[in-house]
């Protein structure tokens, strides 16, 4: 079966009543941000929407996602708990499960992908052997249908385009990602799947669904998401050695 298609993202803005509340809590939202909103928009953006959507005077982002990924995205609710919010997050104390699917064989099935990422032309990383401040990228991948595969992914830090320039790097770039592949596809197929952290003594960990995109709704995609319920309890690989896939 033929993955690729010729279709582009949706042009035309998402409405508010497409962006899910996942989780409510007095100090925060995890959200479900769909594919092709943005971050930064003043009139479109996630955090304009929200605020209309949930009537809310004050959002803050914490994390960001980029267009075309969509999934778990948390923003807190006044100042406080989003300098908590960011500090657990610059001091790695938050985890994040990503999915994705890309075209081909890996140079490895597993492993951690670790190295400095610096800007290039046109927006695009790339990934240095070197380790001054390194991106590390942690990822399980499975054959789920001939010629595509899926990928499991922890990012153990939070980089520009992370992901994606880590995928490309063992040889996988993302399904739909024109940016750093060469096929294009009905959407970017990169989905925050998960999210986990502790915050004020309680341990919370939200999942969202995948709504959007072919190959990820097939019957062949579904049956590898029922596989990664709860991805944190994979065996995650230590981080050592050079930059590079270990």
């Amino acid at each position: 079966m033929n993955w690729i298609t010729t279709s582009q993202l949706q042009s035309s803005k998402p409405t508010v009543s497409d962006i899910p509340v996942l989780f409510s809590h007095p100090d925060f939202y995890i959200v479900a941000k769909p594919v092709g909103v943005t971050m930064h928009d003043a009139q479109h953006g996630i955090v304009t929407l929200l605020r209309n959507q949930l009537q809310e005077s004050a959002l803050y982002l914490c994390h960001r996602l980029d267009d075309g990924t969509s999934g778990c995205l948390l923003l807190a609710r006044n100042q406080r708990a989003a300098a908590a919010l960011s500090e657990l997050f610059a001091t790695q104390q938050i985890q994040k499960f990503y999915i994705a699917l890309a075209q081909g064989k890996p140079k490895k099935k597993q492993g951690t992908v670790k190295g400095d990422m610096i800007n290039r032309r046109r927006g695009q990383h790339i990934l240095t052997k070197t380790c001054d401040n390194p991106a590390i990228t942690q990822f399980f991948s499975h054959s789920i249908a001939p010629g595509l595969r899926g990928y499991i992914v922890r990012p153990l830090t939070g980089k520009t385009h992370q992901i994606r320039v880590a995928l490309k790097s063992v040889g996988a770039p993302i399904l739909g990602d024109t940016l750093y592949g060469k096929d294009s596809a009905d959407r970017l197929y990169l989905h925050a799947l998960r999210i986990c952290f502790t915050y004020q003594g309680a341990t919370y960990s939200v999942s969202c669904p995948v709504s959007a995109g072919q190959a990820f709704l097939s019957q062949a995609g579904q049956q590898w998401l029922r596989t990664l319920s709860e991805p944190e309890y994979l065996p995650w690989p230590n981080v050592k050695g050079k930059a590079g896939v270990n």
